[in-house]
């Protein structure tokens, strides 16, 4: 038992096997029991392609805190095939929360670049659709 309760209390779904109902089931499951001095969080894997709809569902259920991975770097040993996906990708992430008003003080195209620069240090492709695609600030402004 704890004396005092953690700083944060994050749900995972590390194979990427979730979809927004079960998000919102585990949190509403979980919450009720959560001082509201806990900040919550969590780490989705987008191995089925979910990641991002997860986010959009613990939004939605007052989640502050997601973990991501530049470009999608890293995979999941525990998924059950060679080559899964790994973290939700840190540019996807940042541009979903901004273009649903939610503000997160990180510069998305710089962001994107350095996921670019990234993909040629490792060498390969990487999962992360803007490293590839660019923002679409970017895409605004190219069609302006």
């Amino acid at each position: 038992c704890l004396d005092e309760p953690p700083e944060r209390l994050s749900l995972a779904d590390t194979i990427g096997v979730a979809v927004p109902t079960d998000v919102i089931e585990r949190f509403e499951a979980v919450t009720p029991s959560v001082p509201e001095t806990v900040q919550l969080g969590t780490h989705f894997h987008n191995t089925r392609g979910t990641g991002l709809a997860n986010v959009v569902a613990a939004l939605e259920m007052g989640v502050t805190s997601f973990d991501a991975s530049l470009g999608g770097l890293g995979g999941c040993p525990f998924a059950a095939h060679t080559g899964a996906a790994g973290n939700i990708c840190t540019e996807e992430l940042v541009m979903l929360c901004e273009e649903m008003g939610v503000a997160t003080g990180v510069d998305l195209d710089k962001l994107i670049e350095v996921g670019r620069m990234a993909e040629a240090m490792v060498g390969h492709t990487l999962p992360s659709e803007l490293v590839h695609a660019g923002s679409l600030n970017a895409f605004r402004a190219a069609i302006a």
